[in-house]
Parts: structure tokens; C-alpha cells; sequence
């Protein structure tokens, strides 16, 4: 009876021994070892692993990139206009020994410094750079937070993206102001540039209809048909006055004549003689 009672214990022993010597450890952590308090340079891969009770301990640590929001951070930009930003952080463990020996309590520092950064990179850009350029700050967010915390920490920094940038009600408004002036700005030298086409236009014509007089007649005479489509009551007709002067050349020899042998034109108006000459 007490054999048996001996093996129980023996068993139940092992049994707790090989509970305390076995890890599971996922395929997405990996596990760090620590003998005695000193850490072992190998990095446990996922699967079951064993260890040494009583005497090590083992952390797990997560590889998988962690999404962490930056809370809302008030800055003042180069051009002294005051904002409110907020931005996302994604970062994920390259080296598992340096995210738990060199920095306690990992997340919480890469949150410090984007938000340090944050405000020190908005701090060095001015308001339309800030919402026109999106990516360059990005990229200098980026740059920020990775320098302190990549080779120092073993924590990579993927992305920083910059989600709100909240403006005063009053630089609103001027925005609003601008941008409406500056559309109407643009619809004036569009315009003023069709105007102009169209102007060029028009003289290349001019310059083609008077190297070319038929031209000239056959595009009055479509300017004339055109309006006599339109069942108007008055037409106007444009005359030319170098055809006046034409009919002037061509009558001014009659009027001389007529003025050197008086006819009838001479007795009376219209060709009408005195009724005294008419009785005789």
C-alpha cells in the first residue's frame, strides 16, 4: 500500500514537473528566455518548448503589428496657426530581447514619442504643407518615431498616418474664403484665355477674308441668309462705302456735261419747264 502511495507521488511529481518544463508558444509570439535572471541569447520559435523548472522563465512576446491610435495633440505650425492632431501608429517587435531588456513596457514608449514627434514635426511645417502634402508629413512622422525606437527598442515603426487635423472656426471661415476667391480667380483666366483664342481666331480670319475679297462678299451674303431665317421685320444692310465711291467716279463725267449744256434738267426742277415757256 504505501509502494503504491510512493508511486502516486512519484507520478503526480513528474507530472507537475513536465507541466512547469513545457510552453506552447504561438505561431504569431516568440519566447524569451530567462536563466537565473540573465537572458538567453536564443529566441524560442513557436511549437512546444521546454524549459527548466525553478530555474527558468519564459515571456512571450507578440511579432504581429499593433495598430495604436495617437490621442489628440494641440500644436502651433511654422506659420503660427494653432490645430489639433491626431494620427495612427503601426509598429510591430523585430527583436524580442531588445522590446523586453532595454525598454520597459514597450507600447507605452512608442506611444510617448509619436506623440512627442507628432508635435514636433507639425511644429516645423506650415498650414497648407500640413493638408496639402499629407505624405511628406507621414513620412517625416515616420522617420521620427523609428530612429529612437527601432535599433534601441527592436521595435519597427511600419506606418504613421495622420487621420484629423481640426482647424479653429475662424481659419475655417478665411479657408472657405480663400478657396472661393481662388475659384473665381480660375474661372476668370479661363475666360480671359477663351476670349483670347477667340480673338486670335477672328483676325487669322480677318487676315484670310482680305487676302481674299470673294471670300468677304460670300460670308455677307451667309450672314445675310441667316438673319432672313430668323423671320425678322427690319434687316440692316451693310454697304460697303468703297462701292459708294465707286458710283461716285462713275457719275461725275454725266453731272459735268449736264452742267455745260443746260437741258431740261436746267429749266426747272426734275425736268418741269415754266408754264410761261410751256404757253409760248
Amino acid at each position: 500500500m504505501e509502494s503504491w502511495s510512493i508511486a502516486g507521488i512519484v507520478v503526480l511529481g513528474v507530472l507537475i514537473l513536465f507541466g512547469l518544463s513545457v510552453r506552447l508558444v504561438q505561431q504569431y509570439q516568440r519566447g524569451v528566455v530567462f536563466r537565473f535572471g540573465r537572458v538567453q541569447d536564443r529566441v524560442r520559435e513557436p511549437g512546444l518548448r521546454f524549459i527548466i523548472p525553478l530555474v527558468d522563465r519564459m515571456v512571450k512576446v507578440t511579432m504581429q503589428t499593433v495598430v495604436m491610435p495617437v490621442p489628440a495633440q494641440g500644436a502651433i505650425t511654422r506659420d503660427n496657426v494653432t490645430l489639433t492632431v491626431d494620427a495612427v501608429v503601426y509598429y510591430r517587435v523585430v527583436d524580442p530581447i531588445r522590446a523586453l531588456v532595454n525598454v520597459r513596457a514597450y507600447g507605452d514608449a512608442v506611444l510617448q514619442v509619436a506623440q512627442t514627434s507628432l508635435r514636433s514635426v507639425i511644429g516645423r511645417a506650415d498650414l497648407d504643407v500640413l493638408l496639402s502634402d499629407r505624405e511628406r508629413i507621414n513620412a517625416e512622422l515616420k522617420a521620427a518615431i523609428d530612429a529612437p525606437t527601432e535599433k534601441p527598442w527592436g521595435v519597427l515603426i511600419e506606418r504613421v498616418e495622420v487621420k484629423d487635423v481640426a482647424l479653429p472656426d475662424g481659419m475655417k471661415r478665411s479657408m472657405s474664403r480663400q478657396a472661393e476667391a481662388e475659384r473665381e480667380r480660375r474661372a476668370r483666366v479661363i475666360a480671359a484665355d477663351g476670349e483670347f483664342q477667340a480673338s486670335k481666331r477672328l483676325a487669322d480670319a480677318a487676315h484670310a477674308m482680305a487676302a481674299t475679297p470673294g471670300a468677304f462678299q460670300l460670308r455677307l451674303l451667309q450672314t445675310v441668309v441667316d438673319v432672313a431665317a430668323e423671320k425678322n421685320s427690319t434687316l440692316v444692310m451693310p454697304f460697303p462705302v468703297e462701292l459708294l465711291r465707286f458710283f461716285d467716279r462713275l457719275t461725275e463725267p454725266d453731272r459735268e456735261s449736264a452742267q455745260a449744256a443746260p437741258g431740261p434738267e436746267a429749266a426747272g426742277i426734275n425736268g418741269i419747264r415754266p408754264l410761261a415757256e410751256v404757253s409760248r
